[in-house]
């Protein structure tokens, strides 16, 4: 039996390694337009590889039906992954945080491994190939790349991702190929992005950096709120908080609705006893200019932007400042709301969202209701997880259960 995987990222190594070990005789050629493989693995957790994460289920994933990921989660668990490493000679070091990495600390060492083991097992890897059309004729397929065609398969699987980090010849090519197919598929977006804001304080604010709680809100109404790093660009936010509020965000922008974030910079103060802290520091040194008193609570980069947008002028002594005013500062330190306008874009984003349809792809073998022997597996399919190493355990789960299939 003949197998063609397109993408040799860690859905398509996983499923050529789980189907050849199940079943020598089988033929499979692995396809990737780089020059090497798993490009996407060795950028995760920049380039230390969060490669899976122990905590995981259907919640940690966003899509038209995040529990279509149930059933793999659970076939191929943590437990199951750190077996299949340990069979490859990859040890692995969990951290307290529930995220995983390899014992080396390096993605090289992953990539590295997987290598060897599929040219253990005979797969044959086909490097700088990029694939352009994918046929069916009768019962076999037909897989052209830019030099040359590949026929007779018996089975395809498609793996080679969707847009995000278009540098490693990320495309969405894998949707062309589905649609030929009859596959429909929701509109794709980048997930885990900083996100431009509609601002005309953003360049004066670039480099401030501050643990904030970030409250996300669509047509007004609060959908989200995370604790984490917050990061001040030229174009917006960006940090943790912002990579993780943006998965909903994006989603909500990629179909035209209202979004706001709400960032408050002292999470763990509520409003009126920042603003009498806040009253207390401008008695204390009532000669003081305003704005140089409050560098003491913030950024001396935010300070002027704060009174400005409080409407307050720079050179405003402490004690001019009146009890109305004090609340407007202090309100806005609480809630710094800012119009959220569009994403950093793919070439940013860590990740995916949107893709082929999961209502037209057996959730048990990941093969396509629609057309006999043809599968999908990972980010191809509408399904993106949060971050800390859930995409690359999906790429896992949904490429182990398609190697089952291939290989019985």
């Amino acid at each position: 039996m003949k197998i063609a995987i397109i993408g040799a990222g860690a859905a398509g190594i996983i499923a050529a390694i789980t189907a050849k070990r199940l079943n020598k005789n089988l033929q499979i050629d692995l396809f990737d337009a780089n020059k090497g493989i798993g490009k996407k693995i060795l950028a995760s957790g920049n380039g230390r590889c969060n490669i899976s994460n122990t905590t995981i289920t259907s919640k940690n994933y966003i899509g038209e039906n995040p529990d279509f990921t149930s059933f793999a989660l659970k076939e191929f668990d943590f437990k199951a992954f750190e077996k299949f490493c340990k069979s490859i000679g990859l040890l692995l070091d969990v951290k307290p945080s529930c995220k995983v990495y390899p014992l080396s600390n390096e993605a090289k060492s992953v990539t590295n491994l997987l290598e060897l083991a599929l040219k253990d097992l005979g797969v044959n890897i086909h490097l700088e190939s990029m694939i352009t059309n994918i046929e069916k004729i009768e019962d076999k397929f037909t897989v052209t790349t830019q030099e040359q065609e590949f026929k007779a398969y018996d089975k395809v699987l498609i793996s080679n991702g969707l847009g995000a980090a278009p540098q490693l010849n990320a495309n969405e090519s894998g949707l062309d190929f589905a649609s030929k197919f009859g596959h429909s598929f929701n509109p794709t977006y980048p997930s885990l992005v900083g996100l431009k804001t509609d601002n005309t304080y953003n360049g004066k604010l670039q480099g401030v950096k501050k643990e904030c709680n970030v409250s996300l809100y669509v047509n007004g109404n609060l959908e989200q709120e995370i604790f984490g790093d917050v990061l001040f660009t030229s174009y917006g936010v960006s940090g943790f908080a912002i990579l993780d509020i943006s998965q909903l965000a994006a989603l909500n922008l990629s179909s035209y609705q209202d979004v706001k974030i709400a960032i408050n910079f002292f999470p763990k103060i509520n409003r009126n006893d920042l603003g009498d802290q806040i009253q207390t520091l401008f008695k204390t040194i009532p000669s003081q200019k305003a704005v140089d008193i409050i560098t003491g609570m913030v950024s001396n980069k935010i300070a002027p932007v704060l009174l400005d947008i409080c409407k307050i002028d720079i050179n405003t002594k402490a004690s001019e400042v009146n009890a109305k005013q004090i609340k407007a500062i202090a309100f806005q330190l609480n809630q710094w709301k800012m119009k959220v306008i569009d994403t950093q874009g793919f070439g940013h984003a860590e990740a995916s969202g949107g893709g082929v349809r999961t209502a037209e792809v057996d959730n048990k073998t990941y093969e396509s209701k629609l057309c006999k022997g043809l599968y999908f597996a990972g980010e191809v399919l509408d399904i993106v997880g949060n971050r800390g190493g859930f995409n690359l355990q999906f790429a896992w789960a949904s490429g182990y259960l398609v190697g089952k299939s291939l290989g019985k």
